[in-house]
């Protein structure tokens, strides 16, 4: 009786720790890479951006540029005027227009999405300081046709800007898509319908598939907070198109692996702005070389930038994103027809 008690106690023991060993095993195979229990991570591992220091050696060395980074130095920026009658009439058709910076209102099988929009005169937590809007945008709010949908690539304040945000809900009332851990600040200021999502996760609206992919970018809205939400992009999957949305992001595999895994895109909306300099930004912003190449890694038809000629927010002369994305273009050996550079406030129809 002795020996059989030992023995069950030894075999109770025993199973415990299998089944604990293994718990912690299946714990770790759940557990995503880009999750970290101090915030989250890009995909890159070797992925660093520069410190405090580096910012303000890079405030100084602004002054020594040998060009302006001043819109009142530029011709006038082109600009469309539009009133939305096209907009609102259009029920079907694939189209994109760009509102300026990373904003654009994409209408695909009858939906009608907003990018990170941004309607506000500075993108900055007061509205007395920070980086000025130099080009109005190009429709008003009350323009608009009716926005079902706005996706946010990440809670930065020239990509979240509350008071557009507020504007909308108000009005429209629309599906509000973010990354993980911005749901809060949304609701905080009374934005009611909000998805939080995580990298591969998916959304559907009416026939449209929303798929949020990684990017390679930070978050923060403050001193410390960096990396506590989640950034990314969006694949638009409709009836026959597909149309990505870049947001904020360096190059790196990830592009590819969306390609692979979603198939190719018809149209790739992405930034060409935000630069210079490259020992600054090469991290967090594709110039236009990088853009061209992450263009053939989502094996796109047609590139849409954006995130330029809007806010004074780096170094490269602010006329060069453009001419230089279509320089590269070329030296890659795309089709000049496949660059569509919008101008503030013009709509395309594919």
């Amino acid at each position: 009786m002795f020996f059989s008690l030992n023995l069950v106690k030894s075999v109770s023991l025993n199973l415990f720790l299998v089944i604990f060993v293994l718990s912690c095993f299946a714990d770790a195979s759940v557990r995503k890479s880009h999750h970290t229990p101090s915030g989250f991570k890009n995909p890159n591992p070797n992925f660093e951006t520069k410190g405090f220091w580096n910012v303000i050696n890079w405030q100084i060395q602004r002054l020594q540029l040998p060009y302006s980074v001043d819109p009142a130095d530029y011709p006038d920026f082109p600009l469309v005027k539009n009133d939305g009658s096209q907009l609102q009439s259009n029920q079907s058709q694939l189209s994109v227009t760009w509102v300026g910076h990373a904003t654009t209102l994409i209408q695909m099988d009858g939906v009608n999405i907003l990018t990170d929009p941004i309607w506000s005169e500075r993108c900055s937590p007061v509205s007395f300081i920070g980086p000025k809007r130099y080009t109005p945008p190009g429709i008003k709010i009350e323009d608009l046709p009716k926005i079902d949908l706005v996706i946010l690539s990440h809670n930065h304040y020239d990509h979240t800007d509350l008071p557009t945000l507020k504007q909308l809900e108000e009005k429209f009332h629309p599906l509000v898509l973010t990354g993980l851990g911005n749901k809060k600040l949304l609701l905080d200021e009374g934005i009611q319908n909000v998805q939080e999502m995580d990298w591969w996760e998916e959304s559907k609206m009416k026939e449209l598939k929303i798929t949020f992919t990684p990017t390679q970018h930070f978050s923060g809205r403050g001193l410390l907070d960096r990396d506590k939400t989640l950034w990314g992009s969006y694949l638009i999957s409709g009836k026959k198109e597909k149309v990505y949305f870049g947001g904020d992001t360096g190059y790196y595999t990830h592009f590819q692996e969306i390609a692979n895994q979603l198939g190719p895109v018809d149209i790739a909306i992405l930034p060409i702005g935000a630069t210079e300099p490259r020992w600054l930004m090469e991290p967090v912003h594709v110039d236009p070389k990088q853009a061209v190449r992450a263009f053939g890694d989502l094996k796109a038809k047609y590139l849409v930038p954006m995130h330029y000629m809007t806010f004074v927010l780096s170094d490269e002369a602010l006329d060069s994103p453009v001419p230089r994305t279509k320089e590269e273009l070329k030296r890659s050996g795309f089709e000049e027809s496949q660059f569509v550079p919008l101008k503030i406030g013009e709509s395309r129809f594919f």
